[in-house]
């Protein structure tokens, strides 16, 4: 439990005894945050107890803080139009929080163990084609996301799924196979899953001048499923070439997985699955011998799972891929990090699932996100009209090297290299995460790399302004105690108490799937530091005791910042 919510329960209890003295029966209260600090640090509303008290909610107030102000916790309590403001005791709180977020360090903001297993399915590309911007926004909510509920005291496992069969991949290959000419990508120089790419592209352009090639893909996907030797030794070859580009990608995102799934293993789950469900009477068979789903019971259509000549579809396989999961991970949530365009797929996949009676299947969820566009249009792979991943992250770290080459130009060529890919990732990362999930992104590479603002390498420059002003005081504040009735002023008081909400956003951010709650708080507490910093003197404090609090509570926004960014999968910076 945080020191926030341990002093709000201390209080609400305390507030519950003096009400049940009263006559009412209660056994939780409301506790708000005031808008402003000077209306208190906690607001409890009286109206709800107005009628069974049969007085004002002024008077039940005054009466409530009566009794409250003995507490050890309140400072002092106002009453506002029935509402209870409460100032608590700030050398107290303070004194708690500071001492827990320096002696914690990285582990501060760690919720209690739980005894759940979380699965998150992210990324999940196909191989034909390298990572484009959609990927990347998939890749980061999917890896923040695994963070926060880490954080958030969860059992976390990454798993990707990768597409790596159908008809899209045998295009490629088809393309390969006519215009290939025995190329590899060290042959030609280029980056093994961008050359894949590139037949893909081909194969577009080309398809469309021959009609027959479209045939000739759907045949090569019949001798893929009969193990034809030809047809699976280009595959093979194509999609290692493709997925060893694509692991390069993931390694230049600083995003790993715990499991890697393929779809040419996994597409034959499901179908025994369906058989019994069939034998079972969940599903049923029409003339023609397909068997289908009927969920209009539950506000969906009708859909097939299996074909009349005995063949899956998708779904059919994310059946399969579901069941074998829980059973070799034993998965108490399931997190799908998938595309807004597929929700009815999800919604019907669940639906499904529970009908067969899965009862683990109340706890999927499906973690849609809207697309990502250009402010030139929509992306189109098939067109190679995308900004693939690698050149989107060269583009950031080259604007970001521009800047620290012009402010710096005296640092090596390594570090220079280094802080650009950092604050390169930062920009895409967090931008990309700045976002309610559900809407659509216009990605703009320039306001993402600014370091004014709410963006990623702004919070960088505030770690590593922090990072600068704590070796010029060259003092270890661990151990360092608060001077007894130490007067805080607000902007020191602000910031603690922005400090006592990290916690809470963890929370929020876990319940709503929702990393955008994270870089909000960041920006806020970032903000309050920055006044801070502006307002008071720190290192030329007029005496020893401010000098110590400030630098104590300078050291505390750093971890908090610094496991924040964590959660976002962003490196702070040590200077800049």
């Amino acid at each position: 439990m945080s020191v926030k919510e341990d002093n709000a329960n201390l209080i609400s209890n305390e507030i519950i005894k003096i009400l049940n003295k009263s006559g009412v029966e209660e056994t939780s209260i409301i506790i708000e945050n005031p808008p402003t600090s000077d209306l208190g640090d906690m607001a409890v509303p009286m109206f709800k107890y107005s009628k069974m008290l049969k007085q004002s909610p002024a008077v039940i107030a005054e009466k409530v803080a009566a009794d409250l102000r003995s507490s050890d916790l309140v400072e002092r309590i106002d009453i506002k139009g029935g509402y209870l403001n409460i100032f608590l005791k700030r050398n107290s709180i303070a004194s708690k929080i500071l001492s827990e977020i320096v002696s914690k360090k990285e582990n501060f903001g760690n919720l209690a163990k739980k005894d759940e297993n979380v699965l998150v399915e992210f990324s999940c590309p196909n191989t034909n084609k390298p990572l484009h911007l959609g990927h990347c926004r998939n890749n980061v909510l999917g890896d923040a996301v695994s963070r926060i509920y880490n954080k958030a005291g969860y059992n976390v496992k990454k798993v990707n799924l990768i597409n790596d069969r159908g008809i899209h991949i045998c295009k490629s290959m088809i393309a390969y196979k006519y215009w290939g000419n025995g190329t590899t990508p060290e042959s030609v120089g280029k980056k093994s899953d961008h050359f894949v790419g590139d037949y893909y592209v081909k194969y577009a352009v080309e398809s469309e001048k021959n009609k027959d090639l479209e045939k000739e893909a759907q045949d090569m996907l019949l001798l893929w499923e009969q193990k034809d030797k030809v047809v699976i030794d280009l595959w093979k070859k194509m999609n290692n070439w493709a997925i060893d580009g694509i692991k390069d990608t993931y390694k230049k995102m600083k995003i790993d997985f715990d499991y890697y799934q393929f779809e040419s293993n996994t597409y034959i789950y499901g179908k025994d699955i369906i058989n019994k469900g069939l034998e079972n009477g969940v599903f049923y068979k029409e003339p023609d011998n397909s068997i289908w789903v009927n969920n209009e019971d539950v506000g969906l259509d009708k859909k097939i799972l299996l074909r009349n000549d005995g063949t899956s579809i998708y779904i059919t396989q994310d059946i399969g891929t579901a069941v074998k999961r829980n059973e070799e991970f034993g998965f108490d949530r399931m997190i799908y990090v998938v595309g807004s365009e597929q929700i009815y797929h999800f919604q019907t996949l669940f639906a499904i699932l529970k009908k067969l009676g899965y009862k683990w299947a109340e706890s999927c969820y499906h973690l849609s996100y809207g697309m990502v566009n250009l402010p030139e249009g929509k992306m189109k792979s098939r067109e190679g009209k995308v900004i693939d991943a690698d050149n989107l992250i060269d583009l950031l770290t080259e604007m970001a090297s521009e800047s620290v080459n012009e402010k710096h130009p005296e640092w090596s060529a390594e570090e220079k290299a280094d802080i650009s890919e950092k604050i390169g990732l930062s920009a895409l990362k967090y931008y990309l995460l700045n976002f309610t999930t559900s809407k659509d992104v216009m990605f703009m590479p320039e306001k993402s790399i600014s370091f004014d603002g709410n963006t990623g390498p702004y919070l960088q420059y505030v770690t590593a302004r922090i990072n600068s002003l704590l070796s010029k005081a060259g003092v270890d504040v661990n151990g360092t105690m608060l001077p007894n009735n130490y007067n805080f002023v607000d902007s020191e008081w602000n910031i603690i108490l922005k400090l006592l909400d990290f916690e809470k956003a963890i929370e929020v951010s876990a319940a709503n799937y929702s990393p955008m709650e994270i870089c909000a708080y960041l920006y806020d507490l970032t903000k309050l530091f920055n006044k801070f910093y502006h307002d008071l003197p720190i290192l030329n404090a007029e005496n020893q005791d401010e000098k110590n609090v400030r630098l104590l509570i300078v050291k505390s926004v750093d971890i908090v910042l610094k496991n924040g960014l964590e959660l976002l999968g962003i490196e702070p910076l040590e200077r800049m």
